[in-house]
């Protein structure tokens, strides 16, 4: 299968292209290789790729700079998924969109399906709800991934990264416990992504690891698990941090069209955080 993997520079798109360049003729290219909000560079690229998939992970994710900068936000999450959804229409070609927890609100106060309403609290969300309706609008063939706090144990921005380097240096540590969501292993989420292309599948899914946690309860599982004190980890509310963007009380995803296909989804959070400390 030839296959295309947008925002191949960053912290997803990097291990999809690894995991999938195994068994497919796989083409990468970062946002310095393809601005995608550029419509004639992307069907250039489509064109002269001729892939069969696109896996669209090219996005603007940081939610602060997002609300800062909405033009850029829209310009990247929304715009760039309209020419990419576009460009592959154009081929016939199956488009994967990697969305997000931040479309809804927060404010359910259970885990959200598929099925529920989106709402929007932030420039970040709205812009990658809106790169979800271009997707829905311009190429059928579609699958759309909603996924959430994405993590890899590696890089400075990268959430486990940041609390180990920060407990192996003996800083005290404050962590937000009124924030919930679904921690996500990176390796876990390109698995499940494979098995989704595998099967030929279609449509809206949620792929988020299993259960949910605030920041908090996150970064002391870090600590437990890595053989640091967690008690050295306070928690703190969201008003300590004071940030441009607001954020969802409780985006937590739950994967209910996997389990109404007898499909199982992601493993529980802490399994799979004890494996990526481990490995």
């Amino acid at each position: 299968m030839r296959i295309l993997v947008t925002g191949a520079g960053g912290q997803l798109g990097t291990q999809l292209a690894r995991r999938l360049a195994s068994v497919h003729q796989v083409a990468q290219r970062s946002h310095a290789q393809l601005d995608v909000a550029d419509l004639a560079a992307v069907r250039d690229t489509l064109r002269r790729e001729r892939p069969q998939v696109v896996l669209h992970a090219a996005a603007m994710t940081n939610v602060d700079r997002c609300e800062e900068d909405p033009e850029a936000a829209f310009r990247v999450n929304a715009l760039g998924s309209r020419n990419v959804a576009a460009a592959a229409q154009e081929l016939g070609a199956l488009l994967v969109y990697v969305s997000t927890d931040y479309v809804f609100n927060g404010e359910k106060g259970a885990p959200y399906t598929e099925f529920d309403p989106v709402d929007p609290v932030n420039v970040y969300g709205h812009s990658k709800l809106a790169g979800e309706e271009f997707v829905r609008e311009l190429c059928p063939r579609h699958l759309i991934v909603r996924t959430a706090w994405l993590y890899s144990g590696r890089g400075k921005s990268d959430f486990v990264h940041t609390v180990r380097s920060l407990l192996e240096q003996g800083q005290p540590i404050r962590m937000v416990d009124d924030q919930r969501g679904s921690p996500t292993w990176v390796p876990d989420l390109t698995a499940a992504l494979e098995q989704l292309l595998q099967r030929e599948a279609a449509g809206l899914y949620h792929l988020a690891g299993g259960g949910a946690c605030s920041r908090f309860e996150f970064a002391r599982t870090i600590a437990r698990l890595s053989g640091h004190d967690p008690e050295g980890i306070r928690p703190v509310p969201t008003s300590a941090f004071p940030r441009p963007a607001r954020r969802p009380r409780d985006s937590s995803l739950d994967g209910l069209v996997l389990r109404l296909e007898g499909q199982s989804g992601l493993r529980p959070w802490p399994e799979a955080l004890e494996e990526c400390l481990t490995s």
